[in-house]
């Protein structure tokens, strides 16, 4: 230390300093998320009860199925890596996600819907979800007519869940956000295959559902063009930016879709980690990232 001279005052003004101190209340922390096009509640609930709620007003309603759960606190704990209790759940409805897709097939990459339920260091429990007007800007979908309906669905099961009042955050993203495309040279489904055998030929990526999108709207007798998402993760690289920030187990596991327009061109897109980054506000990761968006672009281009 520098400080040699004037202790005495030093050691006066320390104590005057403790004195104060033990006066002041206490600072709580602002731990409410701050995450771009994420709208979100805290809940009144325990984090047990917030998903417990959420998951039987999903199944309560014939109209929406459950497509995947992922909790990523035993999927970190499986790879010895802590993290605090975090669960997202994947649902859809095809007569409310076709219309979208029917806009922009691109918005299959951020569907089905899902919703984020977490409980941060200072056990304060989070809902969130992507907001209509996210989606809308992100795939340029316009004013297609089940935007209203879907924004207040999540609405309702967010607020019935957590018995609080959702917040909305700013959505305001420009058009392909961290969005990447890969035009693939083969058919819709050697392209599609040849994605799959890499995955599940690949011992640190764990699968976790595919989703057809054109089979589904079919089911309500919607047409759409080939669409198929490929959900999967792996533990090891995903805990850790959850750990650095915890939103961003909205959006992970990662996530491929492989879709053919009315052309007969096959595309790939997938999510770039900057959006990791960017929209959760990850730090100190780069490394990881990079290995990341290697490992996305090389499945990717597997395709060719």
């Amino acid at each position: 230390m520098k400080l040699k001279f004037f202790t005495g005052i030093f050691l006066a003004l320390a104590f005057v300093a403790c004195d104060e101190d033990e006066t002041k209340e206490p600072e709580t922390m602002d731990t409410a998320p701050n995450v771009v096009g994420m709208n979100f509640l805290k809940s009144a609930q325990s984090f047990d009860e917030t998903y417990a709620v959420l998951k039987a007003s999903l199944e309560a309603n014939e109209n929406i199925k459950i497509v995947a759960e992922v909790d990523h606190a035993a999927n970190g704990a499986s790879a010895e890596l802590e993290l605090n209790p975090t669960k997202i759940i994947f649902f859809g409805n095809p007569n409310l996600g076709t219309p979208l897709m029917q806009a922009n097939q691109q918005v299959g990459l951020d569907l089905p819907q899902r919703i984020l339920v977490y409980q941060n260091e200072n056990e304060e429990v989070y809902v969130g979800y992507n907001s209509t007007v996210y989606l809308s800007n992100r795939h340029t979908l316009g004013d297609v007519p089940t935007l209203p309906t879907i924004a207040g669905a999540l609405k309702n099961l967010s607020e019935n869940a957590g018995m609080a009042q959702i917040t909305e955050q700013v959505s305001d993203v420009e058009a392909d956000y961290n969005v990447l495309t890969v035009a693939s040279t083969r058919t819709f489904d050697d392209t599609y295959n040849n994605i799959m055998s890499v995955i599940n030929d690949n011992p640190n990526l764990t699968l976790v559902v595919e989703l057809d999108h054109q089979a589904n709207a079919a089911n309500v007798e919607l047409e759409l063009l080939p669409t198929k998402v490929i959900i999967f993760g792996n533990p090891q690289l995903g805990t850790p930016l959850m750990q650095n920030s915890q939103t961003t187990a909205l959006d992970l596991p990662q996530k491929i879709l492989v879709y053919e327009n009315a052309a007969g061109e096959v595309s790939i897109a997938f999510n770039s980690p900057e959006l990791l980054r960017s929209r959760h506000g990850i730090t100190g990761s780069d490394a990881t990232l990079e290995t990341i968006l290697a490992a996305l672009q090389g499945i990717a281009t597997s395709s060719n």
